[in-house]
């Protein structure tokens, strides 16, 4: 179409236009550059896609990072309350071992003491109730409370 003035112009008599500038560097839709076509135009700057990703990839890994952390911190409250139920189970298969001269109540605190020939005594009496004598065990074991589950909670 540019072409067609310049020959109508040229036919004239006027002197057409040449733009000085290469054809391949202007454009008819400058709204459509990546970049400012003015002078005055708003610094547009070129994101750089490695840095951006970079940045997301290391957001995303400082993310699960916390998140494997809480759930390592879940996993190792599981495995304390799973041994501590295990160590309740122990003691319980041991105290029901023992010889007590009771019928033990629900609620209430006992001590487990063992003999030389390592047989467990339950009873009443703690390690400081003894009295001058001291006690006639060989050593003391623990301290604990039945539960209504029938286990026993360790106390000391």
């Amino acid at each position: 179409m540019e072409d067609e003035k310049n020959k109508e112009e040229i036919g004239k008599g006027i002197e057409a236009f040449v733009n000085p500038i290469d054809k391949d560097k202007i454009t008819e839709n400058p709204h459509n550059l990546p970049y400012a076509h003015t002078v005055g135009g708003a610094v547009i700057k070129p994101m750089d896609q490695g840095r951006t990703k970079g940045l997301a990839v290391k957001a995303m890994h400082k993310q699960t990072d916390i998140q494997l952390d809480q759930i390592r911190k879940q996993m190792q409250l599981l495995v304390d309350q799973a041994q501590k139920i295990q160590k309740r189970v122990e003691i319980s298969e041991i105290i029901y071992g023992a010889e007590m001269g009771f019928k033990p109540l629900i609620g209430q605190t006992y001590h487990l003491y063992q003999r030389a020939n390592e047989t467990a005594v339950l009873s009443v009496v703690g390690p400081e109730e003894w009295g001058p004598r001291g006690c006639p065990f060989n050593s003391f074991l623990s301290t604990v409370n039945l539960l209504a589950d029938h286990t026993w909670e360790i106390l000391e």
